[in-house]
Protein backbone atom coordinates (compact mmCIF):
# COMPACT_ATOMS: atom_id res chain seq x y z
CA UNK A 1 0.00 0.00 0.00
CA UNK A 2 1.55 3.56 -1.00
CA UNK A 3 0.05 6.24 1.65
CA UNK A 4 0.45 9.48 1.46
CA UNK A 5 -0.19 11.95 4.16
CA UNK A 6 -1.57 15.46 3.17
CA UNK A 7 -1.79 18.30 5.18
CA UNK A 8 -6.29 18.75 4.60
CA UNK A 9 -8.80 17.38 2.96
CA UNK A 10 -8.49 19.87 0.10
CA UNK A 11 -4.82 18.57 -0.72
CA UNK A 12 -5.78 15.01 -0.14
CA UNK A 13 -8.57 15.59 -2.31
CA UNK A 14 -6.05 17.18 -5.34
CA UNK A 15 -3.44 14.67 -4.87
CA UNK A 16 -5.70 11.66 -5.43
CA UNK A 17 -7.69 12.94 -8.41
CA UNK A 18 -4.17 13.86 -10.38
CA UNK A 19 -3.35 10.64 -9.82
CA UNK A 20 -5.93 9.22 -11.07
CA UNK A 21 -6.09 11.47 -14.20
CA UNK A 22 -2.74 9.97 -14.80
CA UNK A 23 -3.73 6.18 -14.94
CA UNK A 24 -6.91 7.03 -16.97
CA UNK A 25 -4.65 8.44 -19.91
CA UNK A 26 -2.12 5.87 -19.21
CA UNK A 27 -4.82 3.31 -19.79
CA UNK A 28 -6.01 4.91 -22.71
CA UNK A 29 -2.86 5.69 -24.38
CA UNK A 30 -2.20 2.00 -23.97
CA UNK A 31 -4.89 0.02 -24.42
CA UNK A 32 -7.37 3.16 -26.43
CA UNK A 33 -10.52 2.89 -23.19
CA UNK A 34 -10.45 3.33 -19.81
CA UNK A 35 -12.99 1.81 -16.88
CA UNK A 36 -13.39 3.24 -13.75
CA UNK A 37 -14.93 2.77 -10.57
CA UNK A 38 -16.51 5.78 -8.70
CA UNK A 39 -17.61 6.22 -5.42
CA UNK A 40 -19.87 8.56 -3.14
CA UNK A 41 -19.77 10.35 -0.19
CA UNK A 42 -18.02 13.16 1.57
CA UNK A 43 -14.70 11.56 0.74
CA UNK A 44 -15.09 12.01 -2.59
CA UNK A 45 -15.96 16.01 -2.91
CA UNK A 46 -12.60 17.12 -3.10
CA UNK A 47 -11.52 13.97 -5.19
CA UNK A 48 -14.03 14.16 -8.02
CA UNK A 49 -13.73 17.94 -8.12
CA UNK A 50 -10.37 17.78 -9.57
CA UNK A 51 -10.55 14.62 -12.06
CA UNK A 52 -12.89 16.74 -14.01
CA UNK A 53 -11.25 19.96 -13.99
CA UNK A 54 -8.38 18.04 -15.50
CA UNK A 55 -7.37 18.28 -18.91
CA UNK A 56 -6.20 15.71 -21.62
CA UNK A 57 -8.66 12.70 -20.56
CA UNK A 58 -10.34 12.11 -23.72
CA UNK A 59 -13.60 11.14 -21.66
CA UNK A 60 -15.63 9.12 -24.69
CA UNK A 61 -13.04 6.51 -24.32
CA UNK A 62 -14.02 5.93 -20.44
CA UNK A 63 -16.65 3.96 -19.27
CA UNK A 64 -18.49 4.36 -15.58
CA UNK A 65 -19.17 1.65 -12.88
CA UNK A 66 -20.77 2.75 -9.83
CA UNK A 67 -19.72 1.34 -6.52
CA UNK A 68 -22.80 0.87 -4.59
CA UNK A 69 -26.33 2.21 -4.02
CA UNK A 70 -29.15 2.25 -1.53
CA UNK A 71 -31.84 -0.28 -2.18
CA UNK A 72 -35.40 1.52 -2.83
CA UNK A 73 -34.04 4.96 -2.23
CA UNK A 74 -35.78 7.35 -5.53
CA UNK A 75 -32.76 8.96 -7.86
CA UNK A 76 -33.64 12.40 -6.80
CA UNK A 77 -33.23 11.85 -3.27
CA UNK A 78 -30.71 13.90 -1.72
CA UNK A 79 -28.27 10.68 -0.28
CA UNK A 80 -29.09 8.96 -3.44
CA UNK A 81 -25.93 7.93 -5.13
CA UNK A 82 -27.00 8.61 -8.94
CA UNK A 83 -27.96 12.22 -8.02
CA UNK A 84 -24.85 12.57 -6.43
CA UNK A 85 -22.23 11.23 -9.64
CA UNK A 86 -24.79 13.21 -12.09
CA UNK A 87 -24.12 15.95 -10.30
CA UNK A 88 -20.96 15.70 -9.43
CA UNK A 89 -19.25 14.08 -11.73
CA UNK A 90 -21.28 13.33 -15.40
CA UNK A 91 -22.35 16.52 -16.07
CA UNK A 92 -19.40 17.95 -15.83
CA UNK A 93 -17.20 15.90 -18.16
CA UNK A 94 -17.97 15.66 -22.16
CA UNK A 95 -19.92 12.44 -22.76
CA UNK A 96 -19.07 9.37 -21.85
CA UNK A 97 -18.50 5.97 -23.81
CA UNK A 98 -20.74 4.36 -20.64
CA UNK A 99 -22.25 5.40 -17.98
CA UNK A 100 -23.74 2.46 -15.69
CA UNK A 101 -25.57 3.62 -12.62
CA UNK A 102 -26.99 1.01 -9.93
CA UNK A 103 -30.67 1.19 -10.06
CA UNK A 104 -31.41 0.67 -6.45
CA UNK A 105 -35.33 0.69 -7.26
CA UNK A 106 -35.19 -2.81 -9.96
CA UNK A 107 -35.76 -6.07 -8.53
CA UNK A 108 -32.20 -6.23 -6.82
CA UNK A 109 -31.40 -9.70 -8.06
CA UNK A 110 -32.25 -9.15 -11.33
CA UNK A 111 -30.47 -6.19 -11.41
CA UNK A 112 -27.17 -7.56 -9.72
CA UNK A 113 -27.20 -9.66 -12.21
CA UNK A 114 -26.88 -7.77 -14.77
CA UNK A 115 -24.00 -5.01 -13.49
CA UNK A 116 -22.79 -8.78 -12.87
CA UNK A 117 -22.55 -9.92 -16.20
CA UNK A 118 -21.31 -6.32 -17.72
CA UNK A 119 -18.58 -5.57 -15.31
CA UNK A 120 -16.87 -8.90 -16.57
CA UNK A 121 -16.68 -7.54 -19.90
CA UNK A 122 -14.49 -4.43 -19.15
CA UNK A 123 -11.53 -5.17 -16.27
CA UNK A 124 -11.31 -2.06 -14.14
CA UNK A 125 -8.17 0.20 -14.73
CA UNK A 126 -8.81 2.50 -11.78
CA UNK A 127 -11.06 2.32 -9.12
CA UNK A 128 -11.95 5.28 -6.72
CA UNK A 129 -12.82 4.27 -3.12
CA UNK A 130 -13.14 5.18 0.69
CA UNK A 131 -13.70 3.96 3.95
CA UNK A 132 -16.15 4.51 6.08
CA UNK A 133 -16.24 5.13 9.37
CA UNK A 134 -16.62 1.45 10.66
CA UNK A 135 -13.50 0.33 8.27
CA UNK A 136 -16.19 -0.90 5.11
CA UNK A 137 -15.15 -0.58 1.74
CA UNK A 138 -18.23 0.35 -0.97
CA UNK A 139 -20.72 -0.86 1.43
CA UNK A 140 -19.62 -4.01 2.46
CA UNK A 141 -20.23 -3.40 6.03
CA UNK A 142 -18.08 -5.95 9.02
CA UNK A 143 -18.60 -8.62 8.59
CA UNK A 144 -17.51 -8.04 5.28
CA UNK A 145 -17.85 -11.30 2.69
CA UNK A 146 -14.24 -11.96 1.49
CA UNK A 147 -15.09 -14.96 -0.57
CA UNK A 148 -18.21 -14.39 -3.18
CA UNK A 149 -17.08 -13.71 -6.36
CA UNK A 150 -20.17 -12.09 -7.67
CA UNK A 151 -19.21 -8.78 -8.79
CA UNK A 152 -22.37 -6.85 -7.73
CA UNK A 153 -24.47 -8.44 -4.16
CA UNK A 154 -27.03 -7.38 -2.02
CA UNK A 155 -25.73 -5.90 1.64
CA UNK A 156 -27.11 -4.98 5.02
CA UNK A 157 -26.06 -1.98 6.67
CA UNK A 158 -24.91 -2.04 10.21
CA UNK A 159 -26.00 0.70 12.62
CA UNK A 160 -22.98 2.69 12.40
CA UNK A 161 -23.03 2.95 9.04
CA UNK A 162 -25.99 4.22 8.56
CA UNK A 163 -25.47 6.46 11.60
CA UNK A 164 -22.34 8.10 9.92
CA UNK A 165 -24.94 8.90 6.73
CA UNK A 166 -26.97 10.94 9.44
CA UNK A 167 -24.23 12.63 10.73
CA UNK A 168 -23.06 13.85 7.58
CA UNK A 169 -26.70 15.32 6.53
CA UNK A 170 -27.41 13.10 3.88
CA UNK A 171 -30.59 11.98 6.51
CA UNK A 172 -32.50 13.72 8.53
CA UNK A 173 -32.92 10.58 11.29
CA UNK A 174 -31.35 6.79 11.67
CA UNK A 175 -34.82 5.73 10.33
CA UNK A 176 -34.87 6.80 6.97
CA UNK A 177 -31.26 5.54 6.21
CA UNK A 178 -32.05 1.96 4.39
CA UNK A 179 -31.29 -1.05 5.89
CA UNK A 180 -29.69 -2.61 2.48
CA UNK A 181 -27.76 -0.96 -0.29
CA UNK A 182 -26.22 -3.31 -3.84
CA UNK A 183 -23.16 -3.09 -3.46
CA UNK A 184 -19.98 -3.86 -5.25
CA UNK A 185 -17.96 -7.30 -3.67
CA UNK A 186 -14.94 -7.11 -1.87
CA UNK A 187 -13.45 -9.66 -4.56
CA UNK A 188 -14.49 -7.30 -7.31
CA UNK A 189 -12.74 -4.16 -6.15
CA UNK A 190 -9.81 -6.13 -5.71
CA UNK A 191 -9.45 -7.22 -9.35
CA UNK A 192 -9.49 -3.43 -10.04
CA UNK A 193 -5.90 -2.46 -11.78
CA UNK A 194 -5.08 0.42 -9.39
CA UNK A 195 -7.20 1.26 -6.54
CA UNK A 196 -7.38 5.11 -5.11
CA UNK A 197 -8.87 5.26 -1.53
CA UNK A 198 -9.14 9.14 -0.38
CA UNK A 199 -9.94 8.78 3.57
CA UNK A 200 -9.61 12.99 5.09
CA UNK A 201 -11.16 13.70 8.40
CA UNK A 202 -10.83 12.75 11.86
CA UNK A 203 -13.44 10.76 12.54
CA UNK A 204 -11.94 8.33 10.27
CA UNK A 205 -8.82 8.03 11.86
CA UNK A 206 -9.33 4.45 13.91
CA UNK A 207 -10.94 2.90 10.54
CA UNK A 208 -7.37 4.27 8.66
CA UNK A 209 -5.40 2.53 11.68
CA UNK A 210 -7.05 -0.87 11.38
CA UNK A 211 -6.78 -0.52 7.45
CA UNK A 212 -3.14 0.45 7.24
CA UNK A 213 -1.59 -1.74 10.72
CA UNK A 214 -4.10 -3.65 11.77
CA UNK A 215 -4.25 -7.41 10.71
CA UNK A 216 -6.35 -8.25 7.40
CA UNK A 217 -9.83 -9.01 8.73
CA UNK A 218 -13.19 -8.53 7.73
CA UNK A 219 -14.16 -7.10 10.76
CA UNK A 220 -12.43 -4.20 9.00
CA UNK A 221 -13.11 -4.83 5.25
CA UNK A 222 -10.45 -2.01 4.18
CA UNK A 223 -7.79 -4.11 5.56
CA UNK A 224 -7.67 -6.13 2.70
CA UNK A 225 -6.03 -3.09 0.79
CA UNK A 226 -2.68 -3.93 2.46
CA UNK A 227 -2.82 -7.17 -0.05
CA UNK A 228 -3.41 -4.89 -3.48
CA UNK A 229 -0.37 -4.34 -5.22
CA UNK A 230 -1.30 -1.12 -6.72
CA UNK A 231 -3.37 0.77 -3.63
CA UNK A 232 -2.86 3.96 -2.95
CA UNK A 233 -4.35 5.52 0.12
CA UNK A 234 -4.44 9.82 0.34
CA UNK A 235 -4.73 10.78 4.39
CA UNK A 236 -5.01 14.25 5.63
CA UNK A 237 -3.25 14.81 9.08
CA UNK A 238 -6.67 13.99 10.89
CA UNK A 239 -7.41 11.00 9.41
CA UNK A 240 -3.74 9.49 10.14
CA UNK A 241 -3.77 10.74 13.52
CA UNK A 242 -3.76 7.45 15.17
CA UNK A 243 -1.12 5.87 12.67
CA UNK A 244 2.30 4.89 15.18
CA UNK A 245 4.83 5.85 12.29
CA UNK A 246 3.71 8.53 10.44
CA UNK A 247 6.93 9.62 8.25
CA UNK A 248 7.68 6.57 6.96
CA UNK A 249 4.19 6.65 5.13
CA UNK A 250 4.49 9.59 3.19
Amino acid sequence: MHIQIKQDEQQTGKAAGILASSFIREAIDRKGSATIILATGSSQFEVLNELTNENGIDWKRVTMFHLDEYIGLPEKHKAGFRKYLKERFVEKVPLLAAVNFINGQAQTKKECDRLSKLIQEFPVDVALVGIGENGHLAFNDPPADFETKQPYIVVDLDQKCRQQQVNEGWFSSIEEVPKQAISMSIQQIMLSKKIICTVPGKRKAEAVKCTVEGTVSNLCPASILQNHPNCYLFIDEDAASLLENKSAKN
